[in-house]
C-alpha cells in the first residue's frame, strides 16, 4: 500500500530526525507506529545516522503491531525486523538475527541490559508506551537508566504522559534526556516543583505541584516533547459520558460502613479483613462492586445492586452490542452467571474480536488491561459499561478507545455504575482529576503545525 502521510503524521516524523531526544505524545488512532517506523527507515537508509534500532513495547505490541506495520506500507517492507520474543534460547538467536530493528517486550528489558552490559548494542531505541516506565522504582527503569548514555537516540511514544499526575514525568523524560531538563534525582525534582501533601507524620503518601510548577515543567518539556490529540486531527464520533447511580440496600451499606470504620468486617464463616490503607481501599472496591474476597480468599458476595443496574442497560440497548469492562475475577464470575440468558464471551483472543466487530456477540467481557493496546472493536458496538472502576487514568482512556476512535460510525456512549455514597465516587472524581491535569500537559507541548506545515 502507498503512504500518503497527513500533515500531521510528516511533522510527527521531521519531530523525531530532527531531535536525537523526542518525546511524542500522541494518541490511539494517529499512526504512531508508522510515523516511527518511516523515521526510523529514513535514518538507516537515508540519512545513515542509526544501525541497529531497538524498539521496546508491550508484548501484545510486540508480537504483532510494529512487524504487521511495517509489511503495511510499500516504502518500509524492505524493513528486516527480528523479534526478541519467547525462551531465553529464542531470544539470543533473535539477538544473533541480522536485522533493522529489534523489538523486545519491556519485561526483558532488565534481561537484555544484563545480557549486553557495556556492550549495548543499539543506537537508537524506541519506547513504545512511555508511560509504562513512569515508575522510577522500576526494574525496566533502573536497567535502561544504566544503558542510557550509550544511546545516541531515544524516542518516547505515548498517549498519556503524566497518567496519575506530574509526579509520573520523571523518570520518562530522564530516558529521554539523562536528567537535563527536570534533574538527575526524583528527590530533587520533588524537592524543586512539589510540596507533601496526603501523609501521616513523616509518611508522604503524594505530592501536590507547587505554585507555578506546572507551568515550570511544561516549558522545560516543550522543546523535546510534543502532544497530538485524535480529535484535533480525525474525524471521531460524539462521546456520551453517563452515571448510573447504584442505590446499595441498607445491609450492604451497612457492612460498607463497617469495613470502613473498622478495617474487619465479620461474616458468618469468614471475615473480611483490611490491614493497611491499600487493602482497605481494594476491599472497599470490591465490596461496591457486589462480592469481596474474605480472608480464606473465598468469595462472599454482599449484594446484587450493580448486576441489576447493568442487566437493565443491556436490556435498555434493546439488543445493540454492549462491552463491559470489571475489575476482579469474581465480578467475571458474577456477570456471566447473572447473564446466562445473554450472547457473551469473555474477550480472550483474535476470535472473539472478529466475532464482536461482525456483530455475534451481545455482551463482550473484557479487564481493561487486557483491551488496552492494539485492539480495534468499533465496527461491533458503540455502548461502554464500566461495571466497576480503575484508579488509572492510562488503563481508563486506553480502554474507552477501543470504542471511541476514528473508524465508529455512531454516538459511544460510556456508563459509569457508581455505588452511591462509596469509593466508586472518589475513583471518578480521581480520573476527572488526572484527565484534567494530562488535558493541561497535552495542550502545553501542542504541535502547532498550522506554522511549519
Amino acid at each position: 500500500m502507498k503512504y500518503i502521510p497527513y500533515p500531521y503524521q510528516e511533522y510527527a516524523t521531521k519531530w523525531i530526525i530532527d531531535k536525537e531526544k523526542a518525546g511524542l505524545l500522541m494518541e490511539m488512532g494517529l499512526g504512531k507506529t508508522v510515523c516511527t517506523l518511516t523515521a526510523i527507515n529514513e535514518l538507516l537508509y537515508d540519512y545513515f545516522d542509526v544501525v541497529r534500532v531497538l524498539v521496546i513495547a508491550p508484548l501484545r505490541v510486540a508480537q504483532s503491531t510494529w512487524d504487521e506495520e511495517a509489511a503495511k506500507w510499500d516504502h518500509l517492507k524492505h524493513l528486516k525486523i527480528s523479534k526478541v520474543l519467547g525462551t531465553e534460547k529464542e531470544r539470543i538467536d533473535a539477538l544473533n538475527t541480522k536485522a533493522d530493528i529489534y523489538i523486545i517486550n519491556r519485561e526483558n528489558v532488565k534481561w537484555l541490559v544484563d545480557l549486553y552490559k557495556t556492550n549495548w548494542p543499539f543506537d537508537m531505541v524506541v519506547i513504545d508506551e512511555l508511560s509504562s516506565f513512569k515508575s522510577h522504582k522500576a526494574k525496566r527503569f533502573k536497567a535502561l537508566r544504566k544503558v542510557r548514555p550509550l544511546i545516541k537516540r531515544i524516542v518516547g511514544l505515548t498517549g498519556t504522559p503524566a497518567p496519575n499526575g506530574l509526579i509520573d514525568l520523571w523518570p520518562q523524560i530522564y530516558l529521554l534526556d539523562g536528567g537535563e531538563r527536570l534533574g538527575k534525582t526524583i528527590t530533587g525534582f520533588r524537592e524543586k516543583y512539589f510540596l507533601p501533601d496526603k501523609r501521616n507524620r513523616e509518611i508522604i503518601f503524594s505530592y501536590k505541584p507547587k505554585d507555578g510548577a506546572k507551568e515550570a515543567i511544561y516549558k522545560k518539556l516543550s522543546d523535546i516533547c510534543v502532544s497530538m490529540k485524535a480529535k484535533d486531527y480525525l474525524d471521531l464520533p460524539e462521546r456520551l459520558d453517563n452515571i448510573i447511580t447504584v442505590h446499595l440496600d441498607d445491609k450492604a451499606k451497612g457492612q460498607y460502613r463497617k469495613l470502613e470504620k473498622d478495617l474487619l468486617l465479620p461474616l458468618k464463616d469468614a471475615d473480611i479483613v483490611a490491614n493497611t490503607a491499600a487493602v482497605l481501599t481494594n476491599k472497599l472496591l470490591q465490596l461496591s462492586n457486589g462480592a469481596v474476597y474474605d480472608e480464606n480468599k473465598d468469595v462472599k458476595e454482599i449484594h446484587d445492586a450493580k448486576l441489576k443496574a447493568l442487566e437493565d442497560v443491556i436490556e435498555a440497548a434493546s439488543g445493540k452490542p454492549v462491552l463491559v469492562f470489571y475489575s476482579y475475577k469474581h465480578d467475571l464470575k458474577r456477570i456471566k452467571d447473572h447473564l446466562k440468558n445473554k450472547i457473551l464471551r469473555e474477550l480472550k483472543s483474535a476470535k472473539d474480536i472478529e466475532d464482536w466487530n461482525k456483530g455475534n456477540i451481545e455482551v463482550l467481557l473484557a479487564h481493561p488491561a487486557s483491551a488496552g493496546h492494539g485492539l480495534n472493536l468499533q465496527t461491533g458496538g458503540n455502548i461502554i459499561v464500566w461495571f466497576g472502576l480503575t484508579f488509572s487514568l492510562e488503563l481508563y482512556s486506553q480502554a474507552n478507545a477501543r470504542l471511541h476512535r476514528q473508524g465508529q460510525k455512531e454516538t459511544v456512549i460510556i456508563h459509569h455504575l457508581i455505588a452511591n455514597d462509596t469509593i466508586d465516587e472518589d475513583v471518578m472524581k480521581v480520573l476527572k482529576d488526572k484527565e484534567a491535569t494530562q488535558e493541561a500537559l497535552l495542550k502545553a507541548v501542542k504541535a502547532r503545525i498550522n506554522r511549519v506545515v
